[in-house]
């Protein structure tokens, strides 16, 4: 028999002389409300088993208080740094800037922290030892990638390679750190423009809107500074286009994906239905995948 979840809360109940364990729901918190932050929020407001929303925090607090004062349990809007004191889980959805505010007081805590700006944790790798030594836990959803349960299964062997070669619409990539420190124009392009090539650790200081996946990827394989990364502005593309080849021991293979943007042109759709899935998992009693 396996063993219980260690996410999952119990009550315990008595029938017929019996004692038996009920799971409780996950208490939820979502630091950002953009185009990730509300779209998991509504979903948790619909109702997910297990899982209960029970604080947000954003910038603009009278139109989170809008929102949320419509939904069907009540919602605190809360400062990020007190989110990790009343949920299990806390949702970092909000600019990387932010995101030290976010983690410490939720892994100090002793919480889980799941992480959007996944690039934050190349530039604060001291995050892994906060959660070691207060019992947290760092999730890292997958995103608006694919393939990176084969790619940690690969790095249990030997990876050789990674490469990733994004194309983004230029509208999704403006704005860019390394576009201003170069003064490279990405305005009313005609053909594809390769602005990056490098390791994801210069991609994700250069990018740091645009390539979390980046960052997942090369936490998933071979590390930032051996995972290799493209960056093209695409005015033929409307989708953010990522293709993954990974070259080892065990397999060779090539993965891509086409995402639909969200309102915000840097942010795929998908993210947030990863950040829903990722949740379920936490009170499933099945669980597909590595």
């Amino acid at each position: 028999m396996s063993a219980p979840n260690p996410n999952i809360h119990f009550k315990v109940l008595m029938t017929s002389g019996q004692t038996v364990k009920q799971p409780t729901a996950n208490t939820i918190a979502i630091a950002g409300f953009g185009a990730i932050g509300q779209k998991v929020a509504e979903r948790l407001n619909e109702g997910i088993d297990g899982l209960r929303l029970v604080a947000v925090s954003a910038r603009n607090i009278d139109r989170v208080k809008a929102i949320v004062e419509r939904f069907h349990s009540p919602v605190q809007v809360l400062p990020v740094e007190e989110l990790g004191a009343v949920a299990d889980v806390v949702i970092e959805c909000a600019p990387a800037e932010i995101f030290m505010q976010i983690a410490e007081p939720t892994l100090k805590a002793g919480k889980t922290l799941l992480v959007i700006s996944v690039g934050a944790l190349l530039v604060h790798p001291e995050v892994k030892d906060l959660a070691r030594q207060h019992g947290g836990r760092i999730v890292v959803p997958t995103g608006a990638l694919l393939g990176l349960d084969a790619v940690q299964a690969a790095a249990e062997g030997t990876i050789n390679s990674v490469r990733m070669v994004s194309r983004k619409p230029p509208r999704g990539l403006e704005n860019a750190p390394f576009l201003t420190e170069h003064q490279i124009s990405i305005t009313n392009l005609s053909e594809p423009l390769k602005l990056f090539e490098g390791n994801a650790r210069e991609a994700v200081r250069g990018f740091p809107a645009n390539f979390n996946v980046a960052a997942a990827l090369s936490l998933a394989g071979i590390g930032p500074d051996r995972t290799i990364i493209e960056i093209w502005a695409d005015p033929t593309v409307t989708r953010n286009t990522h293709t993954i080849t990974v070259a080892g021991d065990s397999a060779d293979f090539s993965m891509t994906i086409e995402n639909i943007p969200s309102e915000n042109p840097k942010t795929g759709k998908i993210t947030a239905l990863s950040v829903i899935a990722a949740l379920r998992k936490l009170g499933s009693p099945i669980r597909i995948g590595t």
